[in-house]
């Protein structure tokens, strides 16, 4: 019988009472070892993920999504974690997709699995971050970075915990999804998209906060 891994999922949390249980509800039916990362919500957030079987891992000051993952990553490596899922708290994404991101490590040798809403999955993603703040996403990845792959900006991502040990993230925002395929590249990890199913509840970042996405890609690459 194969050894089943040791698989933590991530949760980065800032202000998420009205979907959290949802999400928590369904992620802790199927699955252990979950960890919120309540990044200094100032509503109910945290007494909600409180009442579940999960660990819960507070910031007392607002530093970003990437930074809440970064916490969040630390105590999983100091845990055993095997494997490392990235998982959002807003009800986006589908608990039943994670085996879709787990299975290419374990049986094909991969060591980073991202979701991708461009592939054959259809999700009713809002026009503008569709055309404009994806596009241009794509293509500051591909000059800056030399990343080529379907979506620059998902989420929803599982790596072995070799490869997130190779990937410190330093972009303390949203900016982080592409500094952490810029690492991947860099290192030459053995990276896989697969498709995904994305609901949004909410639109999400707007255009300005897609521009400064795009400001602090750039200026990180020409600082360096």
């Amino acid at each position: 019988m194969l050894k089943t891994p040791k698989i933590f999922i991530i949760i980065p949390a800032y202000n998420e009472e009205n979907k959290i249980a949802e999400v928590l509800l369904d992620l802790t039916n199927n699955y252990k070892n979950i960890v919120v990362v309540d990044d200094a919500s100032e509503d109910k957030t945290a007494d909600i993920v409180r009442k579940f079987p999960v660990t819960l891992l507070e910031h007392k000051i607002n530093r970003g999504q990437g930074a809440a993952l970064e916490t969040g990553n630390q105590y999983a490596f100091n845990n055993g974690a095997e494997i490392i899922v990235h998982f959002d708290a807003d009800g986006q994404f589908l608990v039943s997709e994670i085996e879709d991101l787990i299975k290419p490590i374990l049986h094909e040798n991969y060591e980073i699995v991202l979701g991708s809403r461009f592939l054959e999955k259809k999700s009713k993603m809002p026009w503008i971050k569709k055309h404009i703040i994806h596009s241009l996403a794509r293509i500051v990845n591909r000059i800056f970075f030399g990343i080529k792959l379907s979506d620059p900006q998902s989420g929803f991502r599982a790596m072995s915990v070799n490869a997130a040990k190779k990937i410190k993230i330093e972009q303390d925002e949203m900016a982080h999804c592409s500094e952490i395929l810029h690492k991947a590249f860099k290192y030459k990890l053995r990276i896989k998209e697969v498709p995904m199913t994305v609901i949004y509840n909410r639109f999400g970042n707007n255009f300005s906060g897609g521009l400064k996405i795009l400001k602090d890609l750039i200026f990180k690459k020409i600082i360096k």
